[in-house]
């Protein structure tokens, strides 16, 4: 239960009395701690990660709104109503009038329109949702129209229209942008990619005023947002990759909200009454993947040995605590058709024979990368230690997000612990899309936002029988069309080994109110106030 005004009040008072001196951030001003390695552009059409979808969530709009709360709810957002034709293959969205953008030029359907486009024809990390559905350039022009506010979707094939529905919550696959002023700074035909890797054009309750590489990223308040304005007038995040240093600038009021902090820091932190200890279970899974480019891990029998030496209990019981929970599956427990975990333990014995039938009863070497910040290198060292055991020496390798999930995405890479997975809408196939689902394993498909095709690992069952699912009407029927998905990925050893489901976790002062963590990364700030 959140602290009172006068709990706050007496534990400042006390504070004061202490002879220790309280740091006291601006009343009209949220300020966030957190890491920053990841955000390498604000393009929501080629953003990845947590840090950066948190941000553009509050700069760009979206037709609707998935509740953080009821995860099945959608809310209106740029659309004020929609409806879904009874053969499930239309959607048609009905736009606010006056809604603007931050430039004050109008939002219309054309900006929809040109938006989506857009995201279809750079084929970035946010097309690979649009690829996924059947959406082309060739077929775009054809299926989705604007017509004054309305805008008119026709799906390519047949699926599940809530699901469909579901992506135009999402930032990276439907923010809307200001095509006016993105239009004034393409160059070579680029859509404004790079103007929009630094700059943004959207029309949420904040706007990007200045960004400094791991250093500071500053967004004020939006004058023309078309909602009720945002409580805050600026909100600040601060680089901040160590946990400790996070703790210490919340306890002395440096810092409203602290974002991934250590386990020990957590637990620190959660006895005391000026903050606040939110877990929440989010997005997308913690795994080790591995590349089938190499013949090592092309192995069947290596990979089900990798299974093997992974101390699952162990990871989850000391380091992912309030980073995480549990899980072997690639669906998130709680959506429909998610099996119970399959009860894969570290079996060093089975690991070591496996190996030997693939002809590496010596072990190998190996490289594994790695985020140089909790939770990833901590379970990257227990993994390191478990494979050493069976023979195979890890080298860690760390870094910042391009250097870790850089070689992923290109498909250069041996070993890697890394977070992701899909998640941000309440369906498993949310969850298959990116961590089964291969629907072209080129290396010029550039598919690089699918987890799955980074391994470039593939199985043309598993891919019908998703696409199959998504066809079946009855939940019974297709909870168990997911089920036995479940069931295929574990029989033919995927490239990605799953040890923890994703909690996202947030520390805040005590007189931080309304903030309510998104489990698809999208947390809205506007409505967040402080009790002073």
């Amino acid at each position: 239960m959140r602290k009172t005004i006068l709990a706050a009040l007496m534990a400042a008072a006390l504070a004061g009395t202490s002879g220790i001196a309280m740091a006291a951030t601006p009343a009209d001003q949220l300020v966030i701690g957190m890491s920053m390695n990841n955000i390498i552009t604000f393009d929501p059409a080629a953003m990845t990660g947590r840090e950066t979808t948190g941000v553009v969530t509050n700069i760009y709009d979206t037709l609707v709104r998935l509740d953080p709360v009821e995860r099945t709810q959608v809310n209106p957002g740029l659309a004020e109503s929609w409806e879904i034709s009874e053969d499930g293959r239309t959607i048609t969205f009905t736009l606010r009038e006056g809604a603007k953008f931050a430039s004050g030029n109008p939002v219309t359907a054309e900006d929809v329109l040109w938006s989506y486009k857009r995201n279809i024809e750079l084929g970035l990390v946010g097309a690979g949702i649009w690829l996924g559905f059947g959406f082309t350039a060739e077929n775009f022009d054809e299926l989705v129209t604007a017509e004054g506010n309305t805008l008119t979707v026709n799906l390519p094939q047949a699926g599940d229209p809530q699901l469909v529905l579901y992506m135009f919550g999402k930032p990276d696959t439907a923010a809307v942008i200001d095509s006016k002023t993105a239009l004034e700074h393409v160059v070579d035909n680029d859509y404004a990619k790079g103007w929009l890797t630094t700059n943004t054009a959207g029309s949420g309750p904040y706007k990007l005023v200045s960004f400094a590489a791991n250093d500071l990223l500053v967004i004020d308040r939006n004058p023309n947002y078309w909602d009720d304005p945002a409580a805050m007038t600026r909100v600040l995040f601060r680089h901040m990759p160590e946990s400790q240093t996070k703790r210490l600038m919340l306890e002395r009021g440096d810092i409203d909200v602290g974002l991934a902090l250590s386990v020990p820091d957590i637990n620190a932190l959660s006895t005391n009454p000026d903050v606040e200890v939110q877990a929440v279970p989010a997005a997308g899974f913690y795994f080790l993947g591995m590349s089938m480019k190499d013949e090592r891990f092309a192995n069947p029998k290596v990979r089900e040995a990798l299974r093997h030496l992974i101390d699952y209990d162990g990871i989850n019981e000391t380091i992912m605590p309030n980073y995480g929970v549990k899980r072997q599956r690639p669906v998130a427990l709680g959506v429909l058709g998610a099996l119970e975990d399959p009860g894969f333990d570290l079996d060093i014995e089975k690991a070591k024979a496996l190996l030997a039938e693939a002809g590496y009863a010596d072990g190998f070497p190996v490289q594994l990368l790695s985020l140089n910040e909790a939770p990833f290198l901590d379970a990257a060292t227990a993994i390191q230690g478990t494979l050493a055991q069976a023979g195979i020496t890890a080298e860690i390798v760390t870094g910042g997000g391009n250097q870790v999930y850089g070689p992923m995405r290109e498909r250069n890479f041996e070993l890697i612990v890394g977070r992701g997975g899909g998640g941000q809408e309440p369906h498993p196939h949310s969850n298959l899309r990116a961590m089964v689902i291969n629907p072209n394993n080129a290396d010029d498909a550039g598919l690089s936002g699918v987890i799955v095709w980074r391994t470039s690992w593939q199985d043309e069952q598993a891919n019908q029988m998703a696409a199959d699912a998504l066809l079946v009407r009855d939940p019974a029927e297709q909870a168990a069309a997911y089920e036995a998905i479940q069931q295929r990925v574990d029989e033919v050893i995927p490239a990605l080994h799953v040890f923890s489901q994703a909690v996202d976790t947030a520390v805040f002062r005590a007189d931080v109110e309304n903030y309510q963590t998104h489990y698809g990364w999208t947390t809205r700030l506007e409505d967040v106030t402080k009790s002073r």
